[in-house]
């Protein structure tokens, strides 16, 4: 156990799809700190869930390729819902764009996938110490003041049901579809793209589609279905 790691037990949430990595993940931080919790979650909806139900998580790792991630959405999402909440992005994607993205949109520390467990070690001791950690190179560019955008404070806004709807919605899913999926009415689903829409700003599910675009959490065309007429919120 490292010394300077905190007196208290950590409760920490793990995002990460891969069971192998997640393993590796924990085998880490019990080297890291004092009998860690563990909170699993393989999917964007099961973090959610995991963050709605833990009460105060001391650290959450989040893969940005996750099941259910659209980008950097999942992190803007946590860093406007739980903004007291350190976030370490630990990602395959480890060019010098994706580190920068993720230290904007609220990221405390940028771990490549490909870092030897020494070097996360590093990077979970300093975001215990409460300060950020992106890998060499990356520092001084992911060190710049925060930036949020009009969009990325909508995005935030959103209720956790509603933003499992947005990224449905952005999968090109059917109103009826998503209330099968969620288990609600049809009803309750109009409901929510209406308020999300409101939220947003837009008028139809391609404007709700191209706002996520608009910061960049993922780059793809919108799907076929998306495109509705403004202000409609039926299939």
């Amino acid at each position: 156990m490292t010394s300077s790691a905190a007196d208290a037990a950590k409760t920490i949430i793990i995002a990460e799809d891969h069971p192998l990595f997640r393993s590796a993940l924990k085998l880490t931080l019990d080297q890291v700190f004092d009998q860690p919790a563990f909170v699993e979650a393989e999917t964007i909806a099961e973090l959610q869930t995991a963050a709605e139900v833990t009460e105060k998580p001391d650290l959450i790792l989040l893969d940005l390729n996750m099941p259910g991630a659209h980008g950097f959405s999942g992190l803007v999402f946590l860093h406007g819902r739980y903004p007291e909440v350190p976030v370490a992005v630990i990602t395959a994607n480890e060019d010098d764009a994706t580190a920068q993205k993720a230290a904007r949109h609220g990221a405390r520390a940028f771990i490549p996938k490909s870092a030897r467990p020494e070097t996360i070690k590093e990077a979970l001791l300093a975001i215990n110490n409460g300060e950020r950690w992106f890998p060499p190179g990356f520092t001084e560019a992911c060190a710049q003041t925060e930036v949020v955008s009009d969009m990325e404070s909508r995005i935030a806004s959103l209720t956790p049901q509603q933003f499992r709807v947005l990224g449905m919605i952005s999968e090109g899913m059917l109103n009826k579809q998503i209330a099968y999926d969620l288990e609600v009415s049809e009803a309750t689903i109009k409901a929510h793209v209406t308020a999300i829409f409101r939220k947003l700003g837009v008028r139809s599910r391609t404007q709700a589609v191209i706002a996520l675009q608009s910061l960049e959490l993922e780059d793809k065309s919108s799907p076929d279905n998306t495109a509705e007429s403004s202000s409609d919120t039926s299939d």
